[in-house]
């Protein structure tokens, strides 16, 4: 359903619980990257699993994500990748090697950092990524998304987060739906635990802009790459990940399919096979 409102919301832009967190380990990092609307809670299971694996871990909270929709609706996504960069630049002088792993939105972040620091990173997992919306549950008036990006009111439209929401765990859903059915547009309540319960459409048009810009470095890409892709991915098809496999420049890469997810894999059915597949990546590839 899409959502037209003026309305502008101007509380104190930290008014969300910042649910990064960082999990000290061995001298191998993996630094993990949520989805755009997300929250690092979408890496939890991944990040436990990790560091029982003996890794240290980092999961940050992307910029704007920790405020209202006025302020993360005019987030650019050079702004949040820079962010992104400085979050990681905290720990790249502390460990060995580093790894990252990706979900949507932040696949697409993940890359990027493995362009600008192909010394220290190892490997990178894709999970999900979104080039395309393209998967079975997006509306059919998506079509329409570039003429909205051309006007004045692209700040006004959003997306109301709909069934199944990235997930078919139906005990997960069903927590999620309570929330985001009932959620207004200045309901911040949950956004740390499920994330936000629209999509302004300005945050898509950034997404559109960076997966161009991936697209065209991809022949540049060459560290060991990972994709994880479900089959039946309700937002992103797995034209995504073919893309991405079929076009990287990496000798080393392999794409992994899932049968029982959508697509925020990480916290879906699936979750303990997706972290059993990275953990294995990332101990392959320890220099």
């Amino acid at each position: 359903m899409i959502i037209f409102s003026f309305k502008e919301d101007f509380r104190d832009k930290h008014c969300i619980p910042d649910s990064s967190f960082y999990l000290e380990g061995g001298e191998n990092l993996c630094f993990l990257i949520h989805g755009l609307t997300g929250t690092p809670k979408e890496m939890s299971t991944l990040g436990s699993r990790l560091h029982d694996s003996g890794y240290a871990v980092a999961v940050p909270l992307l910029l704007g994500h920790n405020g209202p929709l006025s302020v993360l609706k005019r987030q650019k996504w050079q702004e949040i990748y820079a962010r992104v960069k400085e979050e990681y630049l905290k720990y790249e002088a502390g460990y060995k090697n580093i790894f990252i792993a990706g979900l949507s939105f932040g696949a697409l972040l993940g890359l990027l950092l493995s362009l600008d620091f192909p010394k220290k990173i190892r490997g990178v997992v894709c999970i999900s990524p979104t080039l395309f919306f393209d998967g079975w549950s997006t509306p059919k008036s998506r079509f329409l998304l570039p003429m909205v990006y051309r006007t004045p009111f692209k700040y006004n439209f959003y997306f109301k987060e709909e069934y199944p929401y990235g997930i078919k765990n139906e005990r997960l859903r069903a927590r999620i739906d309570r929330y985001y059915t009932k959620a207004k547009l200045d309901d911040y309540s949950q956004v740390h635990l499920y994330g936000y319960p629209v999509i302004p459409i300005s945050c898509m048009e950034q997404n559109e802009l960076l997966a161009r810009h991936i697209i065209s470095l991809l022949p540049k890409i060459d560290a060991p790459l990972q994709l994880l892709q479900a089959r039946d991915d309700d937002i992103t098809s797995p034209r995504n990940s073919y893309e991405i496999y079929n076009n990287a420049g990496s000798v080393d890469k392999e794409l992994v399919f899932f049968e029982d997810s959508y697509h925020i894999i990480t916290s879906d059915q699936e979750r303990d096979k997706a972290s059993e597949k990275i953990t294995s990546f990332f101990n392959k590839h320890k220099a």
